[in-house]
């Protein structure tokens, strides 16, 4: 359980210094192409990777159930950018389709 709080405080300082450093570093440096780059991509990375454990973790283990092809939907409705709310029922009917039809828990 003490490793939980070492991680907690190594992490907590990390995030401190990383702010600090935002300070420090000129401006010029920030408002590049490569930075912005790098910017957008780590904020989608982080997002995927957030929506993967979500939806296929459960504890440690790995979880395959409605959600998975309810995300594949939803991902395929967005890359035709169909309206937000559209996928969003789309995606929760395969969900519900695929629990009432005990295809998938």
């Amino acid at each position: 359980m003490m490793t939980v709080w070492v991680a907690l405080f190594l992490a907590s300082v990390l995030v401190w210094a990383t702010k600090n450093v935002g300070f420090v570093v000129p401006g010029k440096l920030l408002k590049g192409e490569l930075m912005s780059g790098l910017a957008d991509a780590v904020t989608v990375c982080l997002l995927a990777s957030l929506v993967v454990l979500q939806s296929v973790g459960v504890g440690t283990d790995v979880q395959v159930d409605a959600r998975l092809p309810a995300l594949v939907v939803a991902g395929t409705l967005l890359y035709f950018r169909l309206p937000f709310l559209v996928v969003l029922i789309a995606a929760g009917g395969i969900a519900a389709l695929l629990r009432a039809l005990e295809l998938l828990p």
